[in-house]
């Protein structure tokens, strides 16, 4: 009796064990894993804040990062480029194009419980216009060219003195709280404690600051898409060194900037994921176009054939740059992609160069014409990385008959005693995009000339009356479709007269630990772009079930957002135009996207794990490069077509052939019609075949036939 009591005990709790199985089973078969709220983000970054403040932050990368969190503008720049309403829930341009009227959200509150108000925005832009303010010169010199006047509680409106199409990107600014700093005189904001605990009505708020250290948490009163993470803590190194020995340590979650000489380091470390994405600005050599021989055409285009661009950003840049075709960065709706490309081709420049009569009479390697040699001092940086580049560049430049010797100068020293007056033959330089605007004035325009008088950036000296008027027409319009084709013609011309050598498109790289999940990064303007979607990541998830409501997200009140009122929110697909009228009345702000994966209204949509079958016949959904088994090294632009009606979203995934499921490369809301949908740093996996799938899901979850094209990545 004992015996069998004992068997019949044995049954029962292998039958209580079965059942447990079988309940877990079907619980797991009838939800789905969600994000959930709460969690700490712990990130590493080379250096200290100074002055977090959005009138100041653009001199420190750490203060623009930390500002991006904490304030917020009357408007924001959205990844297309598109300027969307933030504070501002629309604005009206006159017909004239002089005057912008903007209505304000009326359910905003600072940090500390205050109001947001009309009072604020005034505060804001006349610190900037103070004779004493102490920020940077171009954002004072704007801004003193126009007037602002409060028409009521939740009315701002700016007179220009002329048409100005980039306006609205100045706007894009944190605004500063009235109630707080009222009494203190712009001369003396950027010493004020202010800028130690700053006050915005971003969605973080600062919670506390050491010496090694800065937290922020949620801002519970935060009138966009609540964040899922409910904590952010800066921590503070030397340099990037330490940030990797801190992340092995477990001391970080994320890494703030890759640079190139840690890409090998950073490919190799357990857990950390890359993100890469194109950054604002472009590299590029400035002639001095007063000093011969650079007043031949002839002599610029054998210089850029005779660069290996290609070469260059993949062995001193570890493949993070874009080969450059134009000052408009590919991505912006003014930019022309069938802009001249200069492919590497020494052979040609060899032509050019015996074509304008410089020829190596006496063998010495060096071309000679009216016995002046083909000499000149290429001058650069002294940070290392941009001196090796600038031997690179000069030993391609040898091999057809170009002496140029490198004279690296203290970066400190390259604008004031070089570019300013003009004092050099040749310089190689970085522009830093400041806003998402394609307008290259500053830089190109005859009167930008520098003088003693002159602070302009035309620091090549171009005199080109063609081309500065296009630049002048495309400033004075607010009509897209007109700008779009007066940039095309400025793209044109450039290419035509190449009066800088372009060398490439600058990529940002960003480590990550896979455990943090929803991280998103597209083109960006600054380093502080890669927190554009922040509502989105998140470190916590929870099951439900996969028939109950949409994901949770932060309510916005409805009185703020009478979408019934007003036409949706209109996004211009990348990078191809759309024309606005004359006048333009930015729709009422409807909620920002939530913080959904997928959105709110779709439902989960599962990637087919199957073998794949090589077809991309859904037309909505359609990669065109790389093409079906091609093989692709280094850093490589995924172009094709994403949109269909009622789209929701779409993405584009990869997985290794012998790999069952999809990674995510890239998610977007936004269409895209035979453009860029995302970057691959193809250096950050393995060698081998490779699958690449893109779904377009619309809003009942029917995504149609994915596009999957099969490519060989072939890394050296």
């Amino acid at each position: 009796m004992k015996h069998i009591r004992w068997q019949a005990l044995i049954a029962l709790v292998g039958i209580a064990f079965l059942s447990a199985v079988l309940a877990l089973l079907a619980l797991s078969s009838t939800t789905i894993e969600r994000p959930d709220f709460g969690g700490t983000y712990i990130e590493g970054i080379a250096g200290r804040p100074s002055a977090i403040n959005p009138l100041f932050s653009q001199y420190n990368d750490v203060d623009r990062d930390i500002a991006a969190l904490v304030f917020t503008g009357l408007t924001r720049v959205d990844e297309t480029g598109a300027i969307t309403p933030d504070l501002a829930t629309q604005w009206t341009i006159s017909p004239d194009g002089l005057v912008y009227t903007f209505t304000l959200r009326t359910n905003v509150r600072w940090h500390d419980g205050v109001g947001f108000a009309a009072d604020d925005v005034l505060y804001t832009i006349n610190a900037m216009q103070d004779p004493g303010y102490k920020g940077p010169p171009n954002l004072s010199t704007f801004w003193r060219t126009v007037a602002i006047t409060q028409v009521d509680d939740v009315t701002i409106r700016f007179q220009l003195t002329q048409p100005y199409a980039p306006f609205l990107n100045y706007t894009a600014i944190g605004l500063l709280p009235a109630h707080l700093l009222r009494d203190v005189p712009p001369a003396e904001l950027l010493q004020n404690p202010f800028n130690r605990r700053p006050v915005g009505t971003g969605p973080f708020q600062i919670a506390d600051v050491t010496s090694d250290s800065l937290n922020l948490d949620v801002n519970k009163n935060y009138y966009g898409p609540r964040p899922y993470l409910s904590r952010i803590q800066f921590k503070f190194y030397s340099d990037y060194e330490s940030i990797f020995a801190a992340f092995n340590r477990g001391e970080v979650e994320g890494i703030s900037r890759i640079l190139p000489g840690y890409l090998p380091k950073a490919r190799t470390t357990t857990n950390l994921r890359l993100y890469n994405a194109r950054l604002g600005g472009y590299s590029l050599i400035l002639l001095n176009l007063t000093k011969a021989p650079f007043q031949d055409k002839q002599v610029r285009q054998a210089l850029m054939y005779a660069i290996d661009r290609q070469h260059t950003i993949d062995e001193f840049l570890q493949g993070q740059g874009v080969v450059a075709s134009s000052p408009i960065e590919p991505g912006s709706w003014a930019f022309d992609s069938t802009s001249s490309q200069y492919p590497f081709d020494v052979e040609k420049a060899k032509g050019l160069l015996e074509s304008a009569g410089w020829r190596d009479a006496n063998g010495d390697g060096v071309r000679e014409k009216d016995r002046q040699a083909l000499e000149f001092t290429f001058v650069t940086s002294d940070d290392p990385a941009r001196v090796a580049i600038a031997n690179e560049i000069a030993k391609g430049w040898e091999a057809v008959g170009v002496k140029a010797a490198v004279q690296p100068v203290p970066a400190s020293l390259l604008v004031q005693n070089v570019l300013r007056p003009r004092q050099f033959d040749a310089v190689l330089y970085e522009w830093r995009n400041l806003t998402s605007d394609p307008d290259q004035y500053e830089n190109w325009h005859q009167t930008q000339i520098p003088s003693t008088t002159n602070l302009g950036q035309n620091y090549s000296g171009l005199n080109d009356r063609e081309i500065s008027e296009a630049l002048e027409a495309a400033r004075r319009t607010s009509d897209q479709g007109k700008r779009a084709e007066l940039y095309r013609r400025f793209q044109e011309l450039f290419a035509d007269r190449i009066p800088a050598l372009l060398l490439f498109y600058p990529v940002y790289s960003y480590g990550v630990d896979a455990r943090v999940q929803g991280v998103q990064v597209a083109p960006m303007l600054a380093p502080s772009d890669r927190f554009r979607n922040i509502a989105l990541w998140y470190l916590k998830t929870k099951r439900v079930a996969s028939s109950m409501a949409p994901l949770e997200v932060a309510s916005v009140p409805t009185a703020e957002l009478d979408i019934t009122a007003a036409p949706p929110p209109t996004r211009r697909p990348s990078p191809f135009p759309t024309t606005l009228p004359p006048t333009v009345v930015a729709p009422t702000a409807s909620p920002p996207p939530a913080p959904v994966q997928p959105t709110a209204t779709a439902p989960i949509v599962t990637a087919p794990t199957e073998q794949p079958s090589a077809q991309c016949v859904n037309t909505s959904a359609s990669i065109k490069f790389p093409a079906m088994d091609d093989a692709i090294s280094g850093l490589v632009e995924i172009r094709g077509t994403a949109t269909r009606p009622n789209m929701t979203y779409w993405k584009l995934e990869y997985r290794a052939d012998s790999v069952p499921s999809f990674t995510q490369l890239y998610r977007s809301e936004l269409p895209v019609t035979d453009g860029v949908l995302s970057l691959w740093s193809t250096k950050t996996v393995p060698n081998g075949v490779y699958w690449l799938q893109l779904l377009v899901v619309d809003n009942t979850g029917n995504f149609g036939t994915p596009c999957q094209i099969r490519v060989n990545v072939a890394n050296q």
